[in-house]
């Protein structure tokens, strides 16, 4: 049975509590771009994708590549609470020898798809794994969870037309467009807009969507499943620092070390 949306936002709250605590404990870490996704994990995690966490490296399970990988503890999180492995173990984020390190790493972690670090490279990954699986005659899906300001690099869009060029509509993209990148808002840095229309010139199928409404990105990931021929691209409009006032749109919170009272403060927001 499928989660109900109130069961999916309190997953989603529960989520943003632990990048927290992770970021704290860690004393360093990315939390304006965790905290922006985490919605988007939720419904991906506990709705969409098919996945067995008992069987991690089930051959049909639904694949992630979390091409933000600054993004890890938001997907760390995410993988706990899924019953990957024990809670516990998110405390030892960016430790030396834990399995959770600063970006995803494959051979260490359960539940991981693709070791990732370099802006750019995920939806590459992604087409490698889509066009694997048709010659294999598998049906199962790959998401790609990108940053906005990731678009910005040229490889993106090398590997939008790859997938265009050879139809592969078992890739759904998402791009947590959060507007903000550490060095500020992607406008003003190498706009993006009118980013839509760039990916529909790229022949791929667009989606919009509030990328922290759970029910709008269920609708949108069902939308995905069901377009043939090309590949899909969702643009999940989200907050950067979603859930904790003094985060919101603030590009400072990208990359920035919480003290124990800033924390205190954040997790009586989430409360």
């Amino acid at each position: 049975m499928s989660p109900t949306s109130v069961e999916l936002k309190e997953v989603a709250t529960v989520l943003r509590r632990d990048v927290l605590t992770m970021l704290l404990e860690a004393g360093s870490g990315h939390p304006g771009g965790s905290l922006s996704c985490v919605d988007i994990l939720t419904v991906l995690y506990w709705h969409t994708m098919k996945v067995n966490p008992e069987r991690p490296t089930w051959e049909d399970r639904d694949r992630l590549v979390l091409s933000k990988a600054h993004a890890a503890p938001a997907l760390y999180a995410a993988l706990a609470r899924r019953g990957y492995f024990d809670v516990r173990e998110l405390l030892t984020f960016r430790k030396l020898k834990s399995k959770l390190q600063g970006f995803p790493d494959m051979q260490k972690t359960p539940g991981i798809d693709a070791s990732v670090g370099s802006p750019g490279q995920g939806l590459s990954i992604a087409n490698g794994l889509a066009i694997a699986a048709r010659r294999d005659r598998k049906n199962f899906r790959i998401y790609c969870l990108m940053g906005d300001g990731e678009a910005q690099e040229g490889q993106i869009w090398e590997a939008a037309m790859t997938g265009a060029h050879h139809k592969i509509d078992n890739v759904c993209a998402v791009i947590d467009r959060n507007h903000m990148m550490g060095d500020g808002n992607t406008e003003d840095i190498a706009s993006l807009a009118p980013l839509g229309d760039k990916w529909k010139t790229f022949n791929w199928h667009v989606i919009a969507a509030d990328g922290h409404d759970v029910e709008a990105l269920s609708a949108a990931f069902t939308e995905a499943a069901s377009v043939k021929g090309k590949p899909t691209v969702v643009i999940a409009k989200t907050v950067k620092g979603k859930g904790v006032p003094f985060m919101e749109n603030r590009p400072e919170w990208h990359d920035r070390k919480l003290t124990e009272d800033l924390y205190e403060e954040a997790m009586r927001a989430l409360a």
